[in-house]
């Protein structure tokens, strides 16, 4: 008997590209697909719900807050979902590889599945330089204080539902991802990491897009992994 999957897509002004992501998830797989519109300025919320999606506002910006209004919505589903699919909104992954990330936790090998860009294939140009580098920093961090083997912090990533409720995650901004990570190493998920491919994004991105942006996503992040600590 297939589990129930349910997809939750964080978006904040990404028109250009929400709507082939939703086309993109292969149905047979997924219950619902819930783009939550994380106060948008464009016509995202229109495009995502003509694609096929089920649209939530989360007016105040924040990427973890999105997740948030995302996990409390599918809390009223009945049933309630066995695994949780989180994947951008820009269209740099790929969906119709969801039935490879989310197979570990079906086999029972995993709570956490990681989909890994460090692994897989990335298109040139898909992530800048100060992102690779980002990205090493803070699964090193991770190594060093929670004894974790990560190689990416990829938002593309499946988890069982009743384990992501008991994480009580927190964060708001841009630490979600991190935490989500450090709290499975530290409490004893099973979690492993899959490759996948990653392509360049359509549109611009307001985190690695601007030096403001990186910077405050880097100083998020460090301070996640040190807070928990």
């Amino acid at each position: 008997m297939k589990p129930v999957v349910d997809v939750i897509i964080p978006a904040f002004n990404e028109e250009n590209g929400v709507g082939e992501v939703v086309r993109e998830i292969p149905r047979a797989f997924v219950r619902e697909i819930i783009v939550v519109n994380n106060a948008s300025t464009d016509n995202t919320e229109v495009i995502a719900r003509e694609a096929g999606a089920t649209v939530l506002r989360e007016p105040v910006p924040g990427y973890g807050r999105a997740c948030l209004r995302g996990i409390a919505h599918v809390q009223l589903a009945e049933p309630l979902p066995e695994i949780i699919v989180f994947l951008d909104a820009d269209h740099s992954d790929f969906p119709e590889e969801i039935p490879n990330v989310i197979q570990p936790i079906i086999e029972g090998k995993a709570d956490l599945v990681i989909g890994s860009r460090a692994i897989g294939q990335r298109e040139r140009g898909s992530m800048t330089p100060q992102q690779v580098f980002g990205n090493w920093l803070a699964t090193r961090l991770l190594s060093i204080l929670y004894g974790a083997t990560f190689t990416d912090l990829g938002p593309f990533r499946a988890i069982r539902f009743n384990k992501l409720l008991a994480l009580n995650m927190q964060d708001k901004t841009y630490g979600w991802t991190v935490e989500m990570q450090l709290k499975a190493a530290r409490d004893g998920l099973l979690y492993v990491e899959v490759p996948v491919r990653y392509r360049r994004r359509i549109g611009f991105s307001k985190i690695s897009g601007t030096v403001k942006g990186t910077l405050l996503a880097g100083y998020k992040i460090i301070a996640t992994i040190l807070k928990y600590r």
